[in-house]
């Protein structure tokens, strides 16, 4: 049996085991999609990524969870293109990955900070039922109320739609026990693929907010450092005018309450929304794939 080289690699994170952990399987030629989603579903990571050569652009990918193929994934596509950058495979600068979702631009720093473009904005503020959002996510309606005045609830997307709930303060972010059932019904009713929550109130005086993510309609229970969440929250944020002087760029803390902290960079301007951040690998190795007729489980 042929091996792959293949890693886990925590994105929107500086160090190990921390941040949005992503397969990444550098070389998949050859891989049909059956041993793709036998890979993933070995290394049971929320999405893997697998990078084929393309004529056309920089790298053609291909995302799988463990269950099946999705059309985009943020935090694999950054842990690639920054594994990519640091493995010598690819330069500095602006480049285009092919995804079933599209072609999206993308970009890496000499730094080895890696961007991705999204699809294009979209905000629509909501009537939000404070009490039933409140009982929902676990959170004082009052707190939630507090900051509603001046910035109201808003489902947005840059790709995937999200119902945006302003926080006044971190301690009541932090407290949040969510009903998940009520939390999948509230996204549901408005919309919407999860409830972003996001307060101002951050732990480091260089972050623009903190936020937590859940989707348990989707199957993610709490995310620990999202995206295309993140991308719709900057664009609700100018949507919605939250500064007199908007950041040229942003930064959203994520995963602390959940023992995988992170950070997201997003830049907004006007209808280019771009999502960023750093990735370090947390394992390097290699699996035994099986033949494309073999339906027996990987072996480590």
């Amino acid at each position: 049996m042929e091996t792959r080289r293949t890693l886990l690699i925590d994105a929107f994170a500086d160090e190990p085991l921390a941040g949005n952990a992503a397969g990444v399987v550098p070389d998949a030629s050859g891989l049909d999609a059956g041993q793709m989603a036998a890979i993933a579903r070995e290394l049971s990571a929320s999405e893997t990524a697998f990078v084929f050569p393309d004529e056309a652009v920089d790298r053609r990918i291909r995302y799988f969870t463990p269950e099946q193929e999705v059309d985009l994934c943020g935090h694999a596509t950054v842990a690639t293109l920054v594994h990519l950058h640091e493995d010598g495979a690819l330069d500095a600068g602006e480049g285009r990955l092919r995804t079933n979702a599209g072609v999206i631009d993308v970009a890496v720093t000499d730094e080895g900070v890696a961007w991705m473009g999204t699809g294009e904005p979209a905000v629509e503020v909501v009537d939000l039922d404070y009490e039933r959002a409140g009982d929902a996510l676990g959170i004082d309606p009052a707190a939630m109320q507090d900051v509603g005045a001046d910035l109201p609830a808003a489902v947005a997307t840059v790709g995937l739609p999200f119902l945006i709930v302003p926080v006044n303060f971190l301690e009541r972010l932090g407290e949040a026990e969510p009903n998940m059932d009520a939390v999948a019904e509230l996204a549901a009713d408005h919309g919407a693929t999860g409830v972003y929550a996001f307060t101002f109130d951050a732990l480091d005086a260089a972050s623009t907010l903190h936020a937590r993510m859940w989707a348990p309609g989707a199957g993610v229970p709490e995310d620990p450092v999202t995206g295309t969440a993140s991308g719709a929250c900057g664009a609700y944020l100018h949507a919605v005018d939250a500064f007199d002087d908007p950041p040229a760029e942003m930064r959203f803390e994520q995963g602390h309450f959940v023992d995988r902290p992170g950070l997201v960079r997003v830049d907004v301007d006007g209808d280019d929304v771009r999502v960023g951040g750093r990735a370090v690998a947390a394992l390097d190795g290699s699996l035994v794939v099986p033949p494309a007729d073999d339906d027996e489980i990987l072996e480590a």
